[in-house]
């Protein structure tokens, strides 16, 4: 198994006015979905965040059943590009996962899968939906090389996170062979109330 990396430190802005990653969902904080979902294939988790979300995570991973690390944002607001760097460069792990705080419906056999393909390379992305987009934020990544290739992206002014992905030696998962690993809800993620409400009404489905 790898590390986990969860990416936290985005502003909320489409929410409303508190921050979604301790969010209410079904009686569980939005982000304690995310990281029980990959907790099975994980050695460790690595919570990328702002200084300011710190306490409320540390409480909200209490009894979290794999080792917790926190990886503070150096600059605030610098976007998820900068929030991957951090806790990819926290980790002793060779390969990690990186998923986003707001994805409640990670598959943890999707995952395991993508690490086993990423093992003889530097990246494995999931492709998917109408437009066919990139998934850097539910990917693996050989920690290290990512590291670099971010760094690397920075010093050309590229703020994207896809790019320093695609530098890198990537297996893109896409088309009849991702719909044969995973369903679509995936990469389901809560942006706004109404998300997080039809996130409830998921569940629903999901565990009955």
């Amino acid at each position: 198994m790898g590390a986990g990396v969860l990416v936290c430190g985005g502003g909320s802005t489409r929410f409303g006015d508190r921050d979604k990653v301790c969010a209410d969902l079904a009686g569980r904080p939005l982000v304690r979905h995310v990281a029980d979902r990959i907790e099975p294939i994980v050695d460790e988790l690595i919570v990328n965040c702002r200084a300011a979300q710190a306490e409320c995570l540390d409480a909200v991973l209490s009894g979290y059943s794999r080792p917790v690390r926190f990886a503070l944002d150096e600059i605030e607001d610098a976007g998820p590009m900068h929030g991957m760097e951090q806790g990819l460069a926290a980790t002793e792990s060779e390969y990690a996962v990186v998923v986003a705080c707001d994805m409640p419906f990670v598959d943890p056999d999707f995952v395991a899968s993508l690490f086993e393909i990423a093992a003889d390379h530097e990246a494995v992305l999931p492709r998917h939906g109408e437009g066919n987009w990139y998934q850097p934020l539910q990917a693996v990544y050989h920690a290290d090389a990512m590291v670099a290739s971010i760094r690397a992206a920075v010093e050309n002014g590229v703020e994207r996170p896809i790019k320093p992905a695609l530098d890198l030696d990537v297996v893109t998962v896409e088309g009849e062979r991702l719909r044969r690993l995973t369903a679509e809800r995936t990469f389901f993620n809560v942006n706004t109330q109404a998300d997080l409400e039809r996130a409830e009404q998921l569940l629903e489905t999901v565990e009955h």
